[in-house]
């Protein structure tokens, strides 16, 4: 697969981070919606699933809100696990949002935020999400086409997310592992 690149890849470190963001211009509510194949993560619980997709439904209310499922396999299985949310967008951080889960998930809460996006392969996000009551602190790696992305775009995407001048968020970025996925 070739990564169909047009130049450096724009990156901004997370709003937590004490690092300088540069300009920044967040993805269309268009650009989020629909599926999304996660292909590389920090997140443990991956490390014993595959397949993971989510999609992002944009809701009428609240205003930008997007509807969220997740869709998942156990590593040795082929029964789909499924977790929902609903977010809502963070009106101090731009491309940041406050998830909070649906049903048994109710009781959890997070905030993700967009890092970096573009179409090469397809279109590609890279997102990071603070710690919740369930999972650590951590980065995913998103695809929207199935077949993953090119080798040369992850490694463009690993340069970029080591560029962010913040030692946390580097080693996070160093802790990244390609998510099994029966394409």
């Amino acid at each position: 697969m070739t990564s169909k690149s047009s130049g450096p890849l724009t990156f901004r470190p997370p709003s937590s981070s004490s690092a300088t963001a540069s300009s920044f211009a967040k993805p269309s509510t268009e650009f989020i919606k629909g599926p999304w194949h996660v292909t590389h993560s920090t997140l443990p619980m991956w490390k014993k699933n595959k397949n993971v997709v989510i999609t992002y439904t944009p809701l009428e209310s609240p205003p930008g809100g997007i509807d969220d499922l997740v869709q998942y396999n156990p590593i040795d299985s082929d029964k789909q696990k499924t977790g929902e949310g609903i977010d809502k967008p963070d009106p101090s951080v731009e491309a940041a949002y406050n998830w909070r889960g649906k049903g048994w998930l109710k009781v959890a809460s997070s905030h993700w935020e967009v890092l970096g996006y573009g179409e090469h392969d397809g279109g590609w996000m890279v997102t990071f999400f603070e710690k919740t009551l369930f999972t650590p602190a951590g980065i995913d790696i998103y695809a929207r086409r199935k077949g993953d992305l090119s080798e040369n775009l992850i490694e463009q995407i690993r340069a970029e997310m080591k560029k962010v001048n913040d030692p946390d968020f580097q080693q996070q970025a160093d802790q990244i592992f390609e998510i099994k996925h029966e394409w």
